[in-house]
């Protein structure tokens, strides 16, 4: 299937790696070629993307760029990211691709199901052989610059500026020629994740082993999982048990944990019927290849006289990349952050004919730029007075190690 799609300018592959208590309705879901879009960098962006889906009623899929903050909360970043993504870009495709459940649905503008089952099926596989890639990563700032930074945010906190912020850096290369779904599937291997994306916008590339959702819509009912809280997975089931048992019971990541919760709650309550917003779920424990991650769970009924863009620009940028309360801390991201962030930290996802939805959020993942062969990753860690600068660097290093890992060229 990501064989074949990547012979359209645009495309977007979404693979949940068989996690079934992401509650996902797909195994995987590919959309291919472009019928119609929508692009926009200012101020009409949600209105744009309601009345592009009025138009359409159709699947729509594309991403929300972390610079949407200037539309959600009137905060333009003063800088420009590495990797252009429009501010906002949905597509509706030409090709629609979907597994669930060992069977493949196939639905297009055309009556030759058939004709693009067996193409897919025939797809050349020949170039799966993986290479290294041999990249040499630069981080955007020094140790040293990143540990001021965070000890300066901390006084932003002692001062009651705010309570918690995500503080991320960025790590960069430049790849004359690569091959972006060699990239991917590197990516896959070492770190298969439940809402993975290999999304494709002409140059633009976006290849995401992300584990987190950002917000997903069922009918009525929509529901966000932060996560806050990370432990490195242990090579001894005892010792990997005994990380599990600390994380769970810490202190500090269980607070930073609960103010995200509560973010979160704040932003969907915005839109949800009075008494319908509720903690499904509070520091649950998810297990993935590198890491062990705290992952709550906030749910809640979207009320009658809201839409499910509605729900989108009440609640982005998501808490959990961006702190509490949410207009200041966006403030203090742009003024320390080395960098624009850009479509990292931000969403990829679909939209349904009817109005459902589901949207990761745009971590643990490679941004490349084709035309000029930049490349480049973010890493980030959520600030609290009780932080320890060390620990910080310390877990955005190991956040960034399997993507470093990647592009460097080791792949065991």
């Amino acid at each position: 299937m990501l064989n074949w799609s990547n012979r359209f300018n645009i495309c977007c592959f979404l693979d949940d790696h068989n996690y079934k208590q992401t509650g996902n309705q797909f195994d995987c879901l590919l959309a291919a070629g472009c019928l119609d879009s929508v692009q926009v960098n200012d101020s009409s962006a949600f209105q744009a993307l309601a009345a592009f889906h009025t138009k359409h009623k159709d699947w729509l899929f594309g991403h929300l760029s972390f610079e949407l903050k200037a539309v959600s909360e009137g905060l333009p970043s003063k800088q420009l990211p590495l990797i252009p993504f429009p501010m906002l870009q949905f597509f509706v495709p030409k090709y629609l691709v979907h597994l669930a459940k060992g069977e493949i649905t196939i639905g297009s503008v055309a009556d030759d199901h058939q004709l693009i089952l067996e193409a897919i099926i025939n797809e050349n596989t020949s170039q799966e052989h993986e290479q290294p890639v041999g990249a040499r990563i630069t981080p955007r700032q020094t140790k040293a610059d990143y540990l001021r930074a965070v000890e300066a945010l901390k006084g932003h906190i002692l001062r009651g500026d705010c309570y918690e912020l995500n503080y991320c850096q960025e790590f960069y290369s430049v790849l004359p020629s690569v091959e972006p779904i060699q990239l991917f599937r590197l990516l896959r291997k070492v770190s298969p994740a439940p809402f993975s994306a290999y999304y494709r916008l002409n140059d633009l590339y976006c290849l995401s082993a992300s584990p987190e959702r950002y917000l997903q819509k069922k009918g009525r009912n929509i529901r966000s999982q932060p996560i806050k809280g990370t432990r490195r997975r242990m090579a001894n089931q005892q010792e990997d048990e005994e990380v599990v048992a600390e994380l769970m019971s810490n202190e500090k990541e269980r607070a930073e944990n609960v103010m995200v919760v509560d973010l979160v709650r704040n932003d969907i309550s915005k839109i949800c019927s009075e008494g319908t917003v509720h903690v499904d779920e509070l520091f649950a424990i998810y297990s993935f290849p590198q890491v062990h991650q705290m992952i709550s769970t906030v749910s809640g009924i979207l009320a009658d006289d809201y839409n499910w863009v509605d729900a989108i620009a009440a609640t982005f940028p998501m808490g959990s990349m961006t702190g509490a309360p949410k207009h200041k801390v966006l403030e203090l991201i742009d003024g320390y952050e080395a960098s624009a962030r850009g479509l990292y930290s931000g969403a990829i996802g679909y939209v349904t004919p009817s109005g459902d939805f589901d949207f990761n959020v745009v971590i643990r993942s490679v941004l490349y730029n084709a035309s000029t062969g930049d490349v480049n990753f973010h890493a980030g860690s959520a600030i609290t007075f009780h932080s320890d600068a060390e620990l910080e660097y310390e877990e955005c290093l190991l956040k960034a190690a399997f993507i470093k890992q990647v592009l460097e060229g080791a792949t065991t």
